[in-house]
């Protein structure tokens, strides 16, 4: 059986590629091949290999399964803003269609066959990617395109009840499974009332809370403390 799931957030920084990673890790876990791409990242470095970007870096090194830089991340853009605004200015607009972004992703995922599979969005659900004829397309359209379940990464910080519930009613009008979300705390400061706003997310999301994951600096012990929390039972 083989296993894909698209991740979004509620925002942009709020822990998706550090979710993706502990999904990664947790599937290699339990003896399946992975792998994670990122087709689109923007606040890529120049390097002497190319233009990088330092999340789809991780979900490289976070997979089982080899692939060159270019198969995790075909759509490299430097500035780090909105991806259809940094497009624009690169002259990559066409780069970003959905069309082309779901012919790559199903492209490497057949010729790979990885067992467990994830690919992450850029920003929050609605973030745009191209405009064509005055049709606007956005990473839900590509979600939509892939139809994988989808997994919600929701910050721990003040408004992140209502971001969450608009995330998830708009994922689910678009006709796809909430397959879980997890609870990240994207700095080392607690939310007020944590524990209530926890509580409330339980009850009026209604999807399985995959993990609830710790906030740290060093990366050996954050990745530490992404195995112990993220669970994936709710997945496999």
């Amino acid at each position: 059986m083989t296993y894909r799931f698209f991740v979004t957030g509620t925002d942009t920084d709020v822990g998706k590629t550090f979710v993706g990673c502990a999904l990664l890790t947790h599937a290699a876990g339990k003896g399946l091949s992975t792998l994670g791409l990122k087709p689109v990242a923007a606040g890529c470095e120049r390097t002497p290999e190319g233009l990088r970007n330092d999340d789809a870096l991780k979900l490289q090194a976070a997979s089982t399964t080899a692939v060159e830089y270019g198969d995790i991340n075909p759509v490299q853009l430097e500035d780090a803003i909105a991806p259809h605004i940094a497009a624009q200015r690169g002259g990559q607009h066409e780069q970003l269609q959905v069309g082309s972004l779901k012919a790559h992703v199903e492209r490497v995922l057949t010729e790979q066959q990885p067992d467990f599979a994830i690919v992450e969005g850029a920003g929050g659900w609605l973030v745009p990617l191209s405009s064509t004829a005055g049709q606007t397309e956005t990473f839900a359209d590509l979600a939509v395109a892939l139809d994988y379940p989808v997994i919600l990464v929701v910050a721990l910080r003040l408004g992140c009840i209502n971001h969450a519930l608009l995330s998830c009613e708009a994922i689910r009008a678009r006709g796809l499974k909430l397959a879980g979300w997890v609870a990240n705390r994207p700095t080392a400061a607690v939310m007020a009332a944590e524990a209530e706003n926890l509580a409330t997310l339980k009850e009026l999301l209604h999807a399985p809370l995959l993990g609830t994951l710790n906030f740290s600096e060093d990366a050996p012990e954050a990745d530490r403390a992404v195995k112990a929390a993220a669970n994936l039972s709710g997945l496999l």
